[in-house]
């Protein structure tokens, strides 16, 4: 089922202690898509993505195959997939600035020069010019959120994985954020894997929706 463009998946498998979580999963992302899967807790959907991202529990048996831009990832190290992912917890570094956290994401071996421009060029994106200097706990939920996605595309990744990441937002920042994410993905073609167990996420997706467990 794998495609010359996107993120594919042929016939996947998700096993814990015998019993399958997930059976002969099938699905494409097409560049500038978000496909949605959705399950009750438990039903795999992390499992899927830390499979994705080369960094899952050993407990988990897993089958089948993953290709990205037609190139079959599912034996390279995660470091090689050119993955990003966004988690529930936006895990930006206390020891670091804002700016700090930003220029983590860089390729290696940028110019001083070339890293300022891109971390100044992503505070922009994020509508928050001036705060590389910030202590990323003095930073509001949304600002947080913002700052976690723009680190992840600084990396460059060719695919986007989110593992519910808006779910600890306040109602009232929810939507926005997800916007946000939403339009920054597909603004640059990434293929999109969002899991949730909420409906208005795969709404606000307004993609194809998988459904499992």
């Amino acid at each position: 089922m794998s495609g010359a463009g996107g993120l594919a998946l042929d016939d996947v498998t998700v096993a814990l202690d015998g019993a399958p979580l997930i059976a002969g999963l099938d699905l494409v992302v097409a560049p500038g898509e978000i496909v949605t899967v959705m399950g009750p807790s438990g039903s795999g959907k992390s499992t899927l993505l830390a499979w994705l991202c080369g960094v899952v529990d050993p407990a988990f048996r897993i089958a089948g195959r993953a290709t990205l831009d037609g190139i079959d990832i599912t034996g390279l190290p995660p470091e090689a997939r050119r993955i990003g992912i966004l988690f529930q917890d936006d895990l930006l570094f206390p020891h670091l600035s804002v700016g700090g956290n930003l220029g983590f994401g860089l390729p290696p071996g940028l110019a001083r020069a070339e890293r300022q421009a891109r971390i100044e060029a992503a505070l922009a994106e994020a509508e928050l010019p001036g705060f590389a200097a910030r202590d990323p706990a003095t930073l509001s939920g949304g600002q947080r959120a913002r700052i976690a996605l723009m680190r992840t595309l600084l990396a460059e990744p060719k695919a986007l994985l989110l593992d519910e990441p808006f779910a600890r937002l306040d109602a009232a920042l929810r939507d926005r954020i997800r916007r946000f994410v939403f339009d920054h993905a597909t603004e640059r073609g990434l293929p999109v894997l969002l899991v949730t167990h909420d409906p208005d996420d795969a709404r606000a997706a307004a993609g194809p929706v998988v459904e499992i467990g």
